[in-house]
């Protein structure tokens, strides 16, 4: 799909509204915690909101979109402790988002709309650097759409970051689970913004796609190989390498992993695109049964999507599945992949 790229005047909009938001230097006394909302007056959504840089490193703003980006946030909170959990937080966000970077952190076609717009932005990490977080994709340049509403978000994330140095106690919930959001109401021709409490959604429901059971073929395997033996652990998750195909936006494609839980050998490696992933993995998993002629006694995993996905077949075969906190051998294979991909950028 190709997407409407921002006019020269949109991103002029943007680009003075992230300078201003800068000057303010509000990380100065917020953090990733104190989450606020704004709602986008053209389609209602409500992005869910944090301001970057109290640790000194990167300063910006984040606004998660949605249910599912409100989802990515928590993510990203409850992943402090393991790295790995940062690592995969990080390929699930849904954000657009604005850093403040140094120039030559920039992509050329950062520069060349800065150019075009005659900007001259002087200073360390103060060059506006604009994405898009979709998960399983690549950061991306804003469409349209997006720049028009980071810079709604902009203004008004200022407003309650000046209103929050005031009122400290500004965004503490009246109750538990709710979320200070700005809402914009249409008053004579005008767009006129009120501060609402909102009880935040509820997480998302796992979604599963699968394909019914071959029990046929399940019924020839449980009866070709009837002894089991050793301990399979079991994920999937993106990879650390995009994919781009034509004038699509890069994707990291998905990865089925299986590793020895005793040796830390890995015993296969499927990848797949997003499209249809939950039935591709199913396939994966009965073709490498087939393609070794062994079936394990044991199979442990972590994610709740890929227990269930495993269940009705390692139920019908007589596999022993069980859902752990995390996968230490599959893990440390996981985390080479990472440091591989790092070194390679």
């Amino acid at each position: 799909m190709i997407y409407s790229s921002p006019s020269d005047q949109e991103w002029r909009d943007l680009y003075d509204s992230a300078i201003e938001f800068r000057e303010i230097n509000c990380w100065d006394w917020m953090d990733d915690s104190n989450l606020f909302g704004v709602q986008n007056p053209v389609d209602g959504e409500i992005a869910y909101c944090c301001v970057m840089g109290a640790l000194g490193e990167v300063y910006g703003l984040n606004g998660y979109l949605g249910l599912d980006g409100l989802d990515s946030y928590f993510r990203l909170l409850s992943s402090e402790e393991r790295v790995i959990d940062q690592i995969e937080a990080f390929f699930y966000q849904k954000s657009i988002a604005v850093t403040f970077e140094n120039r030559n952190q920039l992509d050329r076609e950062d520069r060349e709309v800065i150019k075009r717009l005659g900007l001259s932005i002087r200073g360390e990490k103060r060059m506006p650097l604009f994405r898009s977080y979709r998960p399983g994709y690549f950061p991306w340049f804003l469409t349209k759409e997006e720049a028009m509403f980071l810079n709604i978000i902009l203004r008004q994330a200022k407003e309650v970051a000046l209103n929050f140095k005031e009122t400290w106690h500004l965004l503490n919930p009246p109750f538990e689970g709710c979320c200070l959001v700005r809402i914009p109401e249409k008053k004579d021709g005008d767009i006129i913004w009120h501060d609402r409490w909102l009880k935040l959604p509820p997480p998302k429901r796992l979604e599963l796609k699968t394909i019914p059971l071959d029990e046929i073929r399940l019924m020839k395997i449980k009866k070709t190989y009837p002894k089991k033996t050793g301990i399979w652990e079991v994920d999937f998750f993106y990879t650390y390498t995009p994919v781009k195909e034509g004038e699509e936006r890069p994707y990291y494609p998905i990865i089925f992993l299986y590793v020895d839980n005793k040796s830390g050998l890995i015993i296969k490696g499927d990848l797949s695109s997003h499209s249809d992933y939950q039935s591709n993995f199913q396939k994966s998993f009965l073709n490498l049964i087939e393609d070794i002629k062994l079936l394990p006694k044991e199979l442990m995993v972590k994610r709740e999507e890929v227990y269930r996905l495993l269940e009705p077949i390692a139920s019908y075969l007589g596999i022993r599945l069980v859902k752990v906190r995390s996968l230490l051998a599959l893990e440390e294979v996981q985390m080479a992949m990472f440091e591989t991909f790092s070194s390679r950028k």
